[in-house]
């Protein structure tokens, strides 16, 4: 899997459009079909802030994403929005999903509050 991960600093003016400005864009590469998941976030400790948390199946999807069309417009369109180069985290890893977190299980029907 090639996991992704991107932090998008807006310019303040554009914090409250940014989703619906990569809206089309992320229906679009949600449609792939090598895309296994493209999530956004924003910051609680900075409202211009986006973290979006991408993945594809391998390396022939994530190809394809970036020769995509509407990966094409996305770069042409979302610079206008931002405030400086995003940052991004980009590797291959050897996972297919996500997995549960070993350190904190939660088992049906529990009460938490116990």
């Amino acid at each position: 899997m090639i996991f992704i991960v991107v932090k998008f600093k807006t310019k303040p003016e554009w914090a409250e459009k940014w989703l619906d400005l990569v809206g089309p864009f992320t229906a679009a590469t949600r449609a792939e079909e090598g895309n296994l998941w493209f999530d956004w976030s924003r910051s609680v400790d900075d409202p211009t802030e986006f973290v979006l948390v991408e993945a594809f199946r391998d390396q022939a999807a994530g190809g394809a994403h970036v020769g995509s069309a509407h990966f094409e417009a996305a770069m042409d369109t979302l610079p206008q929005a931002l405030e400086s180069t995003p940052r991004i985290i980009s590797q291959a890893i050897d996972a297919t999903g996500w997995s549960e977190m070993g350190e904190m299980t939660i088992g049906i029907g529990e009460d938490l509050n116990s």
